[in-house]
């Protein structure tokens, strides 16, 4: 599946290239609670399709409502809609881009479905050209971290390359969103584990590339999406080129094909960098990289093993939820528990087994 941004655009810049009238919603500011952060867009068609989400739902049905051409209002009538929420029905016209509040009162918070004392701030913008976001998409197809800027006094748009990600900024004059290529997974290794890591990646928008020189394990290997090469992984991982949105994982429990890859991939910006083992089985990793690969401690800070986080699982399928889990938060900058809480957590559970007679949530 691709980067729900990506996709946003994509079909966002379809529709207006068909001549279809359309606006782009973003999330531009936001008091206490808020379903969805600052900086999260959504594309709604005149038929009212919808792509991607600015809450749980319910500002979504009232953007629909009142902005799709199931309404009509005479031409005359037609421009920008009123300042704040929306009181009326009229079709997506166009004018320049406007600020409208949602969860401004406690009657409109639940009314919305917003947390309690959550308000949002959204910018509409009517009928994007198609023009600059075809040249966006094209630049995130590519690969390059891009910044639009919108001027409010007129929507035009202007696009630079970003040097590195950032938060949206707004002011008087203009709004400016980056947007970056979609995330991208590495995994080294075919196997069973690997099926389940890539099929959770696809889903939560990464493009998902999977390296095995082994026919027996690649024969077997059949996730629609992933993209399956037989090259060694640590030519792999310099052409695959990972950069700050970028993950590699080690999965095959074999030195010599994971050795070299996460020593490759250390070597770049990616922002997870993993291998599948044990606690004993990463102590003796890090020490043969440092022995034979000339590596030290410092820099093998990156590197991550035990991979996931510690559920008690034991299947290929927790497994691959744990390590997902684990990487979604450094994705998303959430600190993680330290290998003490992980010791204790296992302490717990272990007492919990044992007091229950052997049997937990009826498992024995």
């Amino acid at each position: 599946m691709e980067n729900l941004d990506v996709m946003v655009l994509r079909t966002l810049h379809d529709w207006r290239a068909a001549g279809r009238r359309a606006l782009l919603a973003t999330v531009v500011r936001t008091w206490g609670s808020s379903p969805r952060p600052v900086g999260s867009i959504m594309a709604l068609g005149e038929d009212g399709a919808v792509v991607g989400s600015v809450s749980g739902g319910c500002i979504e049905d009232d953007l629909i409502a009142r902005y799709t051409s199931r309404y009509q209002r005479p031409q005359a009538a037609l421009g920008p809609a009123p300042k704040g929420t929306p009181q009326e029905p009229h079709r997506i016209a166009p004018g320049g881009p406007e600020f409208v509040k949602y969860g401004i009162s406690a009657d409109e918070a639940h009314r919305f479905g917003l947390p309690c004392g959550g308000t949002l701030e959204l910018l509409l913008e009517y009928d994007p050209a198609p023009e600059p976001l075809g040249e966006l998409i094209a630049a995130l197809d590519a690969g390059r971290l891009m910044q639009r800027s919108l001027r409010l006094a007129d929507g035009a748009v202007t696009l630079t390359p970003a040097a590195a990600p950032a938060a949206l900024t707004l002011d008087a004059q203009q709004l400016t969103n980056t947007f970056g290529p979609g995330y991208r997974m590495l995994l080294i290794g075919a196997g069973q584990l690997a099926e389940y890591l890539a099929t959770m990646a696809l889903f939560s928008g990464f493009a998902v590339t999977v390296c095995d020189p082994r026919e027996e394990y690649r024969s077997a290997f059949q996730v629609p999406g992933a993209v399956l090469v037989t090259d060694m992984p640590d030519d792999v991982v310099q052409a695959f080129k990972p950069d700050r949105r970028s993950c590699v994982v080690a999965l095959t429990h074999d030195p010599k094909l994971d050795d070299l890859a996460l020593i490759e991939a250390l070597q770049t910006e990616a922002f997870y960098i993993g291998g599948i083992g044990s606690r004993r089985n990463n102590a003796a990793r890090r020490a043969r990289l440092i022995e034979h690969f000339g590596q030290t401690e410092e820099s093998l800070r990156r590197l991550r093993g035990p991979i996931g986080i510690y559920i008690g699982s034991k299947t290929p399928p927790e497994i691959a939820v744990s390590v997902m889990a684990e990487i979604l938060a450094v994705k998303n900058g959430v600190t993680l528990p330290r290998d003490l809480e992980v010791a204790q957590a296992k302490d717990l559970r272990e007492r919990a087994h044992n007091e229950a007679g052997g049997q937990v949530c009826g498992v024995g």
